[in-house]
């Protein structure tokens, strides 16, 4: 298996890890079994906690699962081992997407209660026109489907600022995204439309028939079922979720590591 691929596989597994988790079948460790289970593939899996990155926090955030002392040390071991890109002025564009997934990862891990291991140095990068001129609506909805992860309701920022201004580009890129049936951008997209919703903004598409849809044709792949379990449970749909999500659960900041 290529590295390529081994990475790829990797980041399935965690977030099939995840989406288990979110869906109610947690209560044990979930990052650090995931390194363990590795073996000898230890470096693709840290690569897949980067990969993955704030979304290994949902089903804390989303449900209240806990998120183990553990999985938040491993979280800060991919951070050793992969420096955090460029994010300056000069940064190329997936330099500064990659920043900006770091910022939110080292975000929720800070915030994690329990955590007693050393602050992630992340630096966000400045916001600037890449994140509010949407003229270019179609360079800009596959930017802000790139940045999916950081539509989660306890990471406030310029990213999701940017969102809660811009409703129509990002639903003119979800219908774009459905029709040319490239449903991993359409689901991210959709992420983003149903954090928009739970903030109480009127949206010009209805997402719930879009969830369905994309949910019968594009949903087969772990990380695009992470992102359909995502925004279904911002948008209170329980049948997409899991049992949690229709259970009234107010999304929470991490809180607690428990050992």
């Amino acid at each position: 298996m290529s590295s390529r691929a081994a990475y790829a596989a990797a980041a399935d597994e965690l977030a099939s890890r995840v989406l288990r988790a979110l869906r109610g079948a947690g209560g044990v460790a979930l990052v650090a079994p995931h390194l363990d289970s590795s073996s000898p593939d230890a470096l693709a899996a840290l690569a897949a906690v980067r990969v993955i990155g704030a979304d290994t926090f949902t089903p804390h955030v989303l449900t209240g699962a806990p998120f183990h002392a553990a999985d938040a040390a491993a979280v800060a071991r991919s951070f050793e081992t992969f420096p955090v890109p460029g994010s300056g002025p000069s940064a190329r564009p997936d330099e500064r997407t990659a920043a900006w997934r770091d910022w939110a990862t080292a975000q929720l891990l800070a915030r994690t209660r329990g955590y007693a291991g050393n602050p992630v140095a992340t630096v966000p990068p400045e916001a600037g026109e890449d994140l509010t001129d949407t003229a270019d609506w179609q360079r800009w909805s596959v930017r802000m489907a790139q940045l999916a992860p950081l539509a989660t309701p306890c990471l406030d920022g310029p990213v999701r600022d940017a969102a809660r201004g811009a409703a129509l580009p990002l639903s003119r890129g979800l219908t774009r995204s459905v029709l040319r049936r490239d449903f991993p951008t359409a689901v991210r997209l959709l992420r983003w439309l149903a954090l928009l919703r739970h903030d109480g903004i009127a949206l010009p598409v209805e997402p719930g028939p879009v969830l369905d849809h994309v949910r019968l044709l594009g949903g087969a792949s772990p990380r695009t079922a992470l992102d359909l379990a995502v925004a279904a449970h911002l948008l209170g749909d329980g049948t997409h979720s899991g049992s949690r999500s229709g259970s009234g659960t107010a999304p929470q900041p991490p809180t607690e590591a428990p050992a």
